[in-house]
């Protein structure tokens, strides 16, 4: 069994985050290529987008703290702390409108 603090992690990649040129920071904390499932903290600084692109299989996106907008071709949704968002299956983008930390849950197609 292992345990991970997520609040003691989302603090260290947000700091990472506000430090880096990119503006982000991410860790996987379970699964990988060798899992179906994968959950990866995203800490992005305010007004930082991951830019277009698509889910490898069925998402979600649990916004731990700050405020999140993602958007597709046809909608947008806002994200605030504690909400959770399924991600559609289209081209999406994800924009921090403050300083943000998200957990990001993917379960790979087969």
């Amino acid at each position: 069994m292992q345990k991970t603090s997520l609040t003691a992690l989302a603090r260290h990649e947000l700091e990472h985050a506000q430090n880096s040129s990119s503006g982000r920071s991410a860790k996987t904390v379970f699964g990988g290529r060798e899992h179906a499932l994968r959950q990866t903290l995203i800490a992005l600084r305010e007004g930082v987008t991951m830019g277009d692109h698509e889910s490898p299989g069925d998402a979600t996106v649990h916004v731990l703290s700050g405020r999140i907008e993602l958007t597709t071709a046809d909608a947008s949704w806002s994200g605030w702390n504690g909400d959770l968002i399924i991600v559609p299956d289209a081209i999406h983008n994800v924009r921090a409108l403050e300083d943000s930390v998200l957990l990001l849950t993917v379960v790979k197609k087969a």
